[in-house]
């Protein structure tokens, strides 16, 4: 079968991936005039124990950068002017956009509010070039909402995806099939998809730093090391990707996971790590709109034996306390001790799963309005 980079003209996909600027705090300067230039942090109360949603370029300048504590976020930038979101203007602006972009293409798979990938392949059949719809597609959202886009043109969507990020903000940058893995080569392995910073750990023990590295590894060492990974590992540092733009694509669960250099034995250790996962992943619940009302855990033994606990809610949920709330139960149940003693594991993982659309699905907007004010300004109920 050949690659995409191989194949002829004909098989190529053309592949924009369209992400808005620094989308939340992008809006407040739009609204506010008198905010433009100045560091804006959107998030909770920097004298309580909120979070950061997201900030403007000024801000992270000076190191702030989503997820972090509101607190943390005013030591870097005493001068930041923080701004509590909203929500309801933020998806507002975000549908305005997808529209926008459904125009063009019905193969649309939207990230989150502020990014989505499309396979423009069709709309180019009849000689129209994707860098030009690139180009009109940022006119048009800037010209519509006031607002800029970077944009990444490719034959998939690793490479359109890192093309967006390479020109931001407010960018363009189209990578064709003969310069994918030129372009590849040279990048650090982090900055691959699906390869986070354990992994990096371990490929640079087998001195792969780079995409080059990567790609002259053998197939049988990434395999022995990485499992099925081994093999998207091999197919990405080639310049492969055939992961198609699903328009109807569900997400099922959000989460996140750890694998540790050292094997963790100790309780509030693993608590703290799970504490510290449950941040990113309320913030990325809270950036998408959604909730839900199953956490899981996940965890992993030396002996690569893995178990995961659950636990429903009675309402949907997605504020780090609320989630926090379960962990020592599911820890517990996850991980019995014995005598006090506790198993060594190599990793850790939070999700939530059973996810409904704060905005369209049947939940409570009382009680909904409510989690947003604890968890803004950090407090437990």
């Amino acid at each position: 079968m050949p690659s995409e980079v191989e194949g002829t003209t004909s098989h190529i996909r053309k592949i924009i991936h369209v992400d808005m600027d620094a989308f939340f705090a992008a809006v407040e300067q739009r609204d506010r005039p008198e905010l433009l230039g100045k560091p804006v942090i959107v998030g909770g109360d920097p004298l309580g124990r909120g979070v950061v949603a997201t900030c403007s370029y000024e801000a992270r300048r000076f190191g702030v950068h989503s997820a972090m504590t509101a607190s943390r976020a005013k030591s870097l930038c005493p001068q930041g002017v923080f701004i509590r979101p909203r929500m309801d203007v933020y998806r507002r602006t975000s549908q305005e956009v997808m529209e926008i972009l459904h125009s063009y293409t019905p193969l649309v798979e939207p990230l989150s509010l502020d990014e989505a990938f499309l396979d423009v392949t069709k709309a180019t059949s009849d000689g129209l070039l994707a860098v030009q719809i690139a180009k009109d597609v940022r006119a048009r959202i800037e010209r519509e909402t006031g607002l800029t886009a970077s944009a990444g043109v490719s034959y998939n969507k690793l490479l359109a995806k890192l093309a967006s990020d390479w020109r931001k903000p407010n960018g363009l940058m189209v990578i064709p099939p003969e310069r994918g893995l030129a372009f590849l080569a040279p990048l650090p392995v982090s900055k691959l998809h699906g390869i986070g910073p354990a992994t990096v750990d371990k490929l640079a023990k087998l001195e792969i730093h780079t995409v080059l590295d990567l790609r002259n590894a053998s197939q049988q060492t990434l395999v022995s090391h990485f499992g099925k990974l081994g093999l998207w590992f091999g197919e990405i540092a080639n310049g492969i990707d055939l992961r198609p733009v699903q328009p109807n694509r569900v997400r099922k669960s959000v989460g996140c996971e750890q694998t540790f250099q050292t094997n963790l034995n100790d309780r509030l250790d693993m608590m703290t790590v799970l504490i510290e996962m449950t941040e990113r992943v309320s913030s990325h619940l809270f950036a998408l709109g959604l909730a839900g009302r199953t956490v899981s855990i996940k965890v992993r033994f030396p002996d690569f034996k893995t178990v995961t606990r659950a636990l429903t809610v009675s309402e949907p949920i997605w504020h780090r306390e609320a989630i926090s709330a379960v962990l020592p139960t599911l820890l517990t149940r996850a991980i019995p001790s014995d005598r006090g003693v506790y198993p060594s594991v190599r990793l850790l993982g939070v999700a939530l799963s059973g996810l409904v659309n704060t905005e369209t699905d049947a939940v409570s907007v009382d009680q909904l309005s409510l989690l947003d004010e604890l968890a803004l300004n950090g407090t437990t109920p």
